[in-house]
């Protein structure tokens, strides 16, 4: 099993410069022996300040010589197809080919509110963009713009053909056998959708019995991840997090709260290996354990609840000696 680092570059306030922060979380997963960082995509709230994950990632690329350089997600419904893919294709060239590209239809209703978008259109949005991304990548012609237009032909390609590694996320247990039938490989947030590990893995054998004979589809799942001698800080920074998710309309997170208030506390969320903190030797059980369920790639979220950089930081290095003996 695979661990990277994942943020939602949420804002901790004017004090914090989260890009730069970004970039040095970036540096310091690769010389920990991490296999990848991922940034997330969000608009006009608080819940994330990285509008432009290419941009981000192609800093984090400058910085890095083999770290995967991931995007979840991408949010299909707000930008015109041609662009996601123009852009990634630049991204995984600047880079040597190292680009993770994630897809999503979006869920926070002021980022529809903001692009003036109806969100009852997202799916169908979705499924044309995302055939469209596809077929500009591998450098098929595809029309811009309203019917009739003049058919184009991206003149950058990626590295990666004939597409980078398509990951797309998933926080409705009911789109997982439709996702699955593409063939393409999923991203679960479980703090935020499921009650405990044997639901995550009830999940993760329906993904992959939908999958079509042969596929090689990866499951990735985010975890609250801190490694360090104060792992009480870690919790009320945890508290932080989740109660930010309730103020900055994280859906799925809110409504998990709303029906489950026990499942979605703190507490039960760690107790549920959803966030694992304390030494190394009290992590990488957590981890392993994942690896059982059948979790190919942890995506852990390092930098939350206003955690101080140094400590995300040596949090990211203290699991170097564990990544590097591997986790089973």
């Amino acid at each position: 099993m695979k661990l990277s680092a994942f943020t939602v570059v949420d804002d901790l306030g004017p004090e914090r410069d989260r890009y730069r922060e970004v970039v040095e979380l970036a540096t310091a997963a690769e010389e920990a022996g991490l296999a990848g960082i991922w940034v997330a995509e969000h608009h006009f709230n608080a819940a994330g300040l990285c509008p432009s994950p290419p941009v981000l990632l192609a800093a984090c690329a400058a910085r890095t010589q083999r770290l995967r350089l991931g995007a979840l997600v991408s949010v299909l419904p707000f930008h015109r197809a041609v662009d996601v893919a123009e852009e990634y294709s630049l991204l995984d060239r600047l880079s040597g080919g190292r680009v993770n590209l994630g897809l999503g239809s979006g869920y926070i209703s002021i980022e529809f509110e903001g692009f003036g978008i109806d969100p009852a259109s997202r799916h169908e949005r979705f499924d044309r963009a995302y055939a469209t991304v596809l077929e500009a990548m591998a450098g098929r012609e595809v029309v811009v713009g309203e019917a009739g237009a003049r058919a184009v032909r991206l003149n950058v390609l990626p590295v990666q053909s004939p597409h980078p590694p398509l990951w797309v996320a998933v926080q409705r247990r009911e789109a997982i056998p439709f996702v699955a039938r593409r063939g393409t490989s999923i991203a679960l947030i479980p703090y935020a959708t499921v009650s405990d590990r044997a639901e995550l893995a009830e999940e993760i054998r329906e993904f992959r019995a939908a999958l079509p004979p042969g596929s090689q589809a990866e499951v990735a799942a985010a975890v609250h991840l801190y490694v360090g001698p104060r792992p009480e800080r870690a919790r009320r920074a945890f508290r932080e997090y989740l109660d930010a998710r309730l103020r900055t309309q994280s859906t799925h997170y809110q409504a998990k709260a709303a029906r489950d208030p026990h499942h979605a506390s703190p507490e039960a969320l760690e107790a549920a290996g959803f966030a694992l903190f304390g030494a190394p030797d009290q992590v990488t059980p957590g981890l392993r354990e994942l690896a059982r369920i059948g979790v190919d790639e942890v995506l852990g979220i390092f930098d939350f609840g206003g955690l101080p950089p140094e400590e995300v930081l040596s949090s990211v290095r203290a699991l170097g000696p564990a990544v590097g003996a591997g986790i089973p």
